[in-house]
């Protein structure tokens, strides 16, 4: 029996890392001539993974952290997809378009908020100026369940889309009432049946624990019945609260919340839960069926982690399209402006609608990859680390070493001369384990980190 009380301690603002360094490190000295000047000198024969921002939504869910704007006008959505395949034409004029795609994502806001037919539109565009899919390349929507229709699929399907991403967070009625989001757990079945009858094969679907009113009973109750859909994978999230950057986070009674010791419950719960109905843990938040692509990749150590998640096509550049999307390549981030009316005047010029970015030192490109390899695989080869950056592992790294002594210590990672090695309690600290490799974060006194919590 694990004593969850004890882990309590390690409730503290951390970074999810879906990058290193993290957004707040992005700054404005980095521009579109920057950009510019990567694209200038890319490597051909590095495949593209593009991801497409489609921002909009019908009204707010609570807990949301995205970058979404809320409407029912039919002509912003009009709009907006003008603006998006104007911004495809200025990329073209700088990046070489026809190199190999080996990922596309559609991410929100919700891209099934828009219609089917600008859907259809918008992807048209997108193979017109990337002509080169690969064979296997994973095409992928996240989807809101309450709008999303057999014409929506048929669309999607037609455009090579080979996974679908289903947004549930909760089916208790309390909790769906509080988060300001109704979705009928039938609703969800039915457009689950929708994506089988198309012949989509991977179908995920998005849970969170830590929301309000939330408990471990009902939390289980959610993935009893979550589980007779069957989907390919789970993704369970922790509730990231950071009302100073999300003001309707700010409707929440915080005393409804379960606390941190409860929420490791929660988490401990659900990895027995999904483990002993078969799916294996991927990552800090994932679990995936032992014929997914993402089992097999953590079984030969082939794990990635990006913007988008967990993935096994590692190894290319991110092009980050649409208002505040992120794109980076090996040695930088670009980040799109944030503010609507700022990223359509930077199309309207012709510009490359960078608002702000990042170069990556020789340091950040070693952490990056330490930190990238424990998130995605629980273990690092120290030996494979030495050999690619040139370093004795233990003196450059001898401050984080000294700050994982307690977790050594507590059994949550074991370190030798050739690898570090999470324990299976230890994966639900992993952000915890990454954080003493972060430069960055360890000049930031804690009091002062505006992260969202790690438990």
């Amino acid at each position: 029996m694990i004593d969850f009380a004890k882990f309590v301690k390690y409730s503290k603002p951390g970074p999810r890392y879906t990058s290193y360094p993290t957004a707040p490190e992005f700054t404005e000295s980095f521009t579109q001539k920057d950009l510019k000047n990567y694209f200038k000198n890319q490597d051909k024969n590095r495949n593209l993974s593009l991801y497409f921002h489609l921002p909009f939504c019908r009204s707010a869910c609570y807990f949301c952290g995205c970058n979404t704007i809320f409407t029912s006008k039919e002509d912003k959505k009009i709009r907006y997809i003008s603006y998006i395949k104007k911004e495809l034409d200025i990329l073209k004029n700088h990046l070489d378009t026809s190199r190999v795609v080996s990922q596309m994502h559609f991410g929100g806001g919700t891209p099934t908020f828009f219609s089917p037919s600008q859907l259809e539109e918008l992807i048209s565009k997108i193979k017109e100026v990337f002509p080169n899919f690969s064979d296997d390349a994973e095409i992928s929507c996240e989807v809101d369940p309450r709008y999303f229709t057999k014409e929506h699929m048929d669309v999607l399907k037609a455009g090579g889309v080979n996974r679908l991403s289903f947004g549930v967070q909760d089916l208790n009625e309390t909790v769906q009432k509080t988060i300001h989001r109704i979705q009928p757990f039938e609703l969800t079945q039915n457009v689950i049946k929708i994506a089988r009858d198309a012949g989509i094969k991977s179908i995920n679907t998005d849970l969170i624990y830590g929301l309000p009113h939330q408990t471990k009973e009902s939390f289980k109750n959610t993935l009893e019945k979550m589980l007779t859909l069957s989907p390919d994978r789970f993704a369970v999230f922790n509730y990231a609260h950071v009302p100073w950057l999300m003001k309707t986070m700010r409707k929440f009674d915080e005393s409804t919340f379960p606390k941190p010791e409860v929420k490791l419950e929660m988490l401990k719960g659900t990895i027995d839960f999904f483990t002993s109905n078969g799916y294996k843990m991927v990552g800090m938040d994932h679990f995936a069926k032992p014929e997914d692509e993402l089992f097999k990749a953590i079984e030969k150590g082939e794990l990635h982690r990006n913007f988008q998640g967990y993935t096994t096509k590692g190894g290319a550049d991110l092009i980050g399209i649409g208002v505040t999307s992120i794109g980076n390549g090996v040695n930088y981030y670009a980040q799109n402006y944030k503010d609507l009316e700022q990223w359509e005047n930077a199309i309207d010029n012709g510009d490359l609608p960078v608002f702000k970015g990042y170069k990556l030192s020789d340091d950040d490109i070693l952490r990056q990859y330490v930190i990238m390899e424990l998130m995605s695989n629980f273990s690092l080869n120290i030996k494979k680390v030495e050999n690619e950056f040139k370093i004795n592992f233990k003196e450059y790294f001898n401050d984080a070493i000294d700050a994982l002594k307690e977790f050594e210590t507590a059994n949550l990672i074991s370190i030798s001369d050739e690898k570090i090695e999470v324990s299976q309690t230890g994966t639900m600290l992993i952000r915890n384990i990454c954080m003493p490799f972060d430069a960055y974060l360890n000049q930031i006194p804690e009091e002062k980190r505006r992260f969202s919590k790690t438990i």
